[in-house]
């Protein structure tokens, strides 16, 4: 297993060197798992030939003041409405996952259909000079 540290304008790096298995899967070594606080999910951003794998940022609760106000004009309090939330936030990022999805198939989709109309409008004459 290949280990390094380097140290860089008051920036400690450290790289180790990690197997992936026959099946895609990977193992963070104790020491980050622990030092970046993880659980059960990471980000994983694909940049300039690069894999990054960030801690998912528990404070993210998109539309949590909506899902409240929704929740109590619903009549929900105490114990329910906090079962409510729960329940409710953890359907939002699939949901938006899924919307997103779909509008990337939309977006290929009309892409490779796509066809442009200004030759049958104006044909296919060039200018001569």
């Amino acid at each position: 297993m290949l280990n390094s540290r380097m140290e860089q304008n008051n920036l400690s790096i450290e790289k180790r060197r990690i197997h992936i298995s026959s099946k895609r899967q990977i193992t963070i070594p104790a020491k980050y798992y622990e030092a970046l606080g993880l659980t059960k999910e990471l980000d994983c951003i694909y940049s300039n030939g690069m894999l990054i794998l960030t801690p998912v940022k528990k404070d993210d609760l998109a539309f949590s003041e909506e899902i409240l106000a929704d929740l109590i004009s619903q009549g929900y309090a105490g114990e329910k409405l906090l079962s409510e939330f729960k329940k409710i936030t953890h359907q939002v990022r699939p949901a938006i996952e899924k919307i997103i999805e779909e509008a990337d198939a939309l977006a290929k989709a009309s892409s490779e259909n796509y066809s442009d109309p200004t030759d049958a409008i104006f044909g296919t004459d060039e200018l001569e000079a």
